[in-house]
């Protein structure tokens, strides 16, 4: 994803210095933005709570490289790993909020749902 829009919070509406950012995926932009407001409170996600946003990559090879990244900056909380239909090829991290977020390969919707389907 990236950034396709980012604008302060009107200063008057006692917001100061905090911002709005929205994120795409490129070449998406009309059909999925992800709107963000940094700043607010942190999440502090019990162990056993597996509420996440999740995202479907192109290939196993994409999720392992946001693996390593996400290893690289300290934040990786799943490892990849293979998991029966529907969950398939997936990864974790944990986001400066303290949010989780799964990026994966295979599951019924998105990139890889076509070969489940034929195969």
């Amino acid at each position: 994803m990236r950034t396709v829009h980012e604008r302060p919070i009107d200063e008057a509406a006692d917001e100061a210095g905090k911002r709005v950012v929205w994120m795409a995926e490129p070449g998406r932009e009309k059909r999925f933005i992800l709107v963000m407001i940094p700043g607010g409170p942190g999440r502090d996600q019990a162990e056993r709570d597996f509420s996440h946003l999740g995202f479907a990559l192109e290939s196993k090879d994409a999720v392992d490289r946001v693996a390593d990244a996400a290893r690289a900056a300290g934040c990786l909380v799943w490892e990849p790993r293979q998991e029966p239909y529907p969950v398939g090829y997936y990864c974790g991290l944990k986001d400066p909020d303290g949010n989780f977020v799964e990026f994966s390969y295979g599951q019924p919707l998105g990139p890889g749902a076509e070969d489940r389907a034929s195969g």
